[in-house]
């Protein structure tokens, strides 16, 4: 069985909660990954964004700029 599970770190330990069918007769091997993962941070924000009243402020002025080229072509 492959598992993954990403555990906060507390005074440098962390707790893995294995899951039920998990027998005691088994062996794991844990791999300690320390790299950020900045692409579902940079979700997560993406997600807060869409209701922060400045940022959608931002998106409107954006959209009144380009009201006047819309019709335009080339």
């Amino acid at each position: 069985m492959t598992f993954k599970q990403v555990c906060k770190v507390n005074n440098n330990q962390i707790i893995v909660v294995l899951p039920a069918d998990f027998t005691d007769n088994m062996q794991v091997t844990v791999v300690v990954d320390d790299q950020v993962d900045y692409k579902g941070q940079k979700l997560e924000m993406l997600k807060q964004a869409a209701n922060d009243p400045l940022f959608l402020i931002d998106i409107e002025e954006v959209h009144k700029d380009f009201d006047s080229i819309d019709n335009e072509t080339l």
